[in-house]
């Protein structure tokens, strides 16, 4: 049997909550590729827990108490969240496919269940606050203007491209679906919330703890505060990388699926599920989760897609590997949709933020966004001064800025592919790290630039050598493609400006 064979191997697990004892919870974080370190170090600072990096990248692990789920949602590092049921460092599957899947069945039966579904339960019911509290703000005058979406978002997913991966959602049935980035109007997103209403989501969270500590097993059982049966609708997903498997996600995500619908007597429905079972497979690595987010927290910011918006999460991983200091004057001079300038206002606001794109349409889109965070923020609190940024169309090789007037430039280059052309890049590349070299000041001027034309980077990069020095480059994975984001360093080296009017 799989569980005796993986019971010495089982990794990370919720400690029982004793009675009496705060509840805690080992949760799980998928965050950009690439950036695994800089989720755990927002952890550490914001969360004073120690992060544990998956061998599966783009996932890390670290345990908080239950009360402390609002901060955790508040992560701008994190994609999707899920308490972990348990982690088995070494499972060992078998060769058969029947055996295999049997295995899996079979382990649903000894899994610890109790504590993550209690964790579960608590974070639903902060779910339901926060949608109150929502549709409260939207009745006030200071919210009653919306904005419409815009558009998708454009290369978005970074899910791994190994050929031996694949991903399924099922509830019994094979029923293929997207990935794990769901459209959900119920979805929790990531806001910055005011002091005030920190502190109410904390008292609140009190006492659902308390709540959820004495119904005991409820949610075990399928019922209701108040007694009644309540059947819980649910769905497994499986996420599964690794060439020695004898199944597919298709069929763990089925025959898993089967045995927790015969243990816990749930309802299957791919669709408008109340509980999502998440199935992680990596090579011998097995985890077992209970899904905390509906939808991405990436999506927080942006309502007006363009052709390829930047992920916030993304954003902020590229905007801290360039350490702002207050008073720093940030600059993104292809802002886009303004992912990482608005990234950067919410969470550096002691910073100045300048965007700016050639194309009037990303302009466009980029103040609607900023309109939209405004808004945000004077539906939570009235007396919000605004934030710290502005947007300008204009060239990017002549922009209207003093040189050594600018701290930083963080800035999504073109990949080549949805907007222009690698041939382009060729000639854009290097005028533009010749007038980003321009602006930033000399000896501390830090430039963080993403981009997947890596070969045209570092034959740019090697034209303007005097100006810039690469301190550090970062792998990422960008909607499947292999992308690069450099940090450089401005020389002492003065630039030259030969243009008149400055």
């Amino acid at each position: 049997m799989a569980e005796a064979e993986a019971a010495g191997d089982a990794g990370l697990a919720p400690a029982a909550a004793q009675d009496g004892a705060e509840l805690a919870a080992v949760i799980g974080a998928t965050v950009p590729t690439g950036f695994e370190q800089t989720a755990a170090e927002e952890v550490r600072e914001k969360l004073g827990s120690a992060s544990r990096i998956s061998k599966d990248r783009g996932k890390i692990y670290f345990e908080v108490p239950a009360r402390s789920l609002p901060q955790v949602h508040r992560l701008r590092s994190v994609d999707n969240l899920f308490v972990v049921v348990q982690e088995f460092k070494d499972y060992q599957f078998k060769e058969n496919k029947e055996d295999a899947l049997k295995d899996l069945e079979e382990l649903v039966k000894t899994l610890p269940w109790t504590d993550p579904l209690k964790v579960w339960e608590l974070n639903n019911s902060l779910k339901k606050k926060k949608t109150k509290r929502k549709k409260h703000n939207l009745q006030s005058p200071a919210s009653r203007g919306k904005l419409s979406d815009a558009g998708e978002e454009g290369g978005a997913d970074q899910n791994n491209t190994n050929d031996q991966e694949d991903c399924a959602q099922n509830a019994v049935a094979v029923e293929p679906t997207g990935g794990q980035d769901k459209e959900n109007p119920q979805g929790v997103t990531s806001r910055n919330g005011v002091e005030e209403e920190e502190d109410n989501e904390q008292s609140e969270v009190k006492a659902e703890v308390q709540a959820s500590s004495e119904s005991g097993s409820k949610a075990d059982e399928g019922q209701t505060g108040e007694g009644e049966a309540k059947v819980l609708r649910f769905r497994v997903t499986c996420n599964r990388a690794g060439d020695k498997h004898s199944f597919t996600s298709n069929e763990a995500a089925r025959d898993f699926g089967g045995a927790v619908q015969e243990h816990f007597q749930w309802k299957a429905d791919m669709t408008h599920f109340d509980v999502e079972v998440l199935l992680n497979i990596h090579s011998n690595e097995v985890v077992v989760g209970i899904a905390l987010t509906e939808e991405s927290l990436h999506r927080r910011n942006i309502t007006h897609f363009g052709p390829t918006t930047l992920r916030s999460t993304l954003a902020y991983g590229m905007l801290r590997l360039c350490d702002p200091q207050p008073t720093d004057i940030i600059v993104d001079p292809m802002c886009g949709t303004g992912a990482i300038p608005i990234e950067g206002a919410a969470e550096w606001p002691c910073c100045y933020h300048i965007a700016g794109d050639n194309n009037p349409q990303a302009v466009k889109r980029a103040a609607n966004n900023i309109s939209s965070l405004l808004r945000k923020n004077e539906s939570k609190d009235s007396t919000a001064l605004g934030v710290p940024l502005d947007v300008i169309q204009w060239d990017i090789c002549r922009l209207p800025l003093r040189t050594g007037s600018v701290d930083v430039v963080v800035t999504d280059m073109p990949f080549g592919k949805r907007i222009g052309s690698k041939k382009k890049n060729w000639d854009l590349y290097p005028a533009c790290l010749m007038e980003m070299g321009r602006i930033c000041t000399p000896g501390t001027g830090r430039a963080v630039l993403l981009t997947q034309d890596k070969k045209c980077f570092a034959k740019a990069l090697s034209r303007v050598g005097h100006i810039w020095r690469r301190a550090q480059t970062v792998w990422v994975n960008v909607g499947g493609l292999h992308a690069a984001v450099y940090l450089l360093r401005r020389t002492s080296e003065p630039a030259q400006d030969t243009r008149p009017f400055w």
